[in-house]
C-alpha cells in the first residue's frame, strides 16, 4: 500500500453566520483523502449561528467575535489565525464585511461562496433580484476576497436553468446544491 509521505493537509477556517451547510460540507470532503484541507477552526461573528453545532460534533475549535468594535475583532480574528496556522480561509454566509487592513493581511488567502453568476447580482436577495430581471440562469461563484464586495478573481462558477415556477425560496435550494460541488473544488483547484 501506498503511504503519503509528508502529507499534510491545509489548515482552513470557515467563517459563518447561519446554518452551516457549507461549513458542513466543507468538512465532509475535508475527510477523504483526495482533498488537501481540513476544517481546523470555525468562526462566527453571532453565538446564535446554528453551523456551529459542527464545532461540537466534529470536535474543530470555534470562536465566537462580537463585530461591534470592527479593528479589535479583525486584529482578534488575526491573532487567532496565526496561532493555528490557518493558510486559507473561507467565508460560508458569513454576513460581516472584513476590514480593508485584515483583507490586506489575507491577501489572495481569502474566499467567498456566492449565490449567483457574478459580476451579476452582487450583494444581497440574489435570487428574489435575478427572477424578477427575468433570468434564464441563476448560479454560484466561488471567488477571492477583495475591498471591492462580491468582486474578487471568480475561481469557479456553476449555472442552473430558472424555471418558471421558481421562487426565491426554491431558486435557493437548488443553488446550494450546486455550491455544495463547487466550494470543495475550488479549494481543491486552489491548494494543488
Amino acid at each position: 500500500m501506498k503511504k503519503l509521505i509528508g502529507f499534510k493537509k491545509t489548515k482552513i477556517a470557515v467563517f459563518i453566520s447561519g446554518t452551516g451547510t457549507n461549513l458542513k460540507n466543507l468538512i465532509k470532503f475535508s475527510k477523504l483523502k483526495s482533498y488537501p484541507f481540513s476544517v481546523d477552526l470555525i468562526i462566527s461573528n453571532t453565538n446564535k449561528a446554528e453551523g456551529l453545532k459542527y464545532s461540537k460534533q466534529y470536535k474543530i475549535k470555534k470562536k465566537i467575535i462580537n463585530y461591534d468594535k470592527k479593528i479589535k475583532s479583525d486584529n482578534k480574528i488575526l491573532y487567532i489565525l496565526k496561532q493555528r496556522r490557518i493558510k486559507l480561509i473561507c467565508l460560508a454566509g458569513f454576513m460581516k464585511i472584513l476590514s480593508k487592513n485584515f483583507i490586506k493581511k489575507f491577501k489572495g488567502k481569502i474566499i467567498n461562496i456566492h449565490p449567483s453568476l457574478l459580476p451579476k447580482y452582487k450583494g444581497l436577495n440574489t435570487h428574489f433580484r435575478a427572477i424578477k430581471s427575468g433570468e434564464k440562469f441563476a448560479g454560484c461563484t466561488v471567488h477571492y476576497v477583495t475591498s471591492k464586495l462580491d468582486s474578487g478573481k471568480i475561481i469557479l462558477q456553476k449555472k442552473i436553468k430558472i424555471s418558471k415556477k421558481d421562487t426565491a425560496f426554491s431558486l435557493a435550494k437548488k443553488v446550494l446544491k450546486k455550491e455544495h460541488i463547487i466550494y470543495p473544488a475550488s479549494i481543491k483547484k486552489i491548494l494543488n
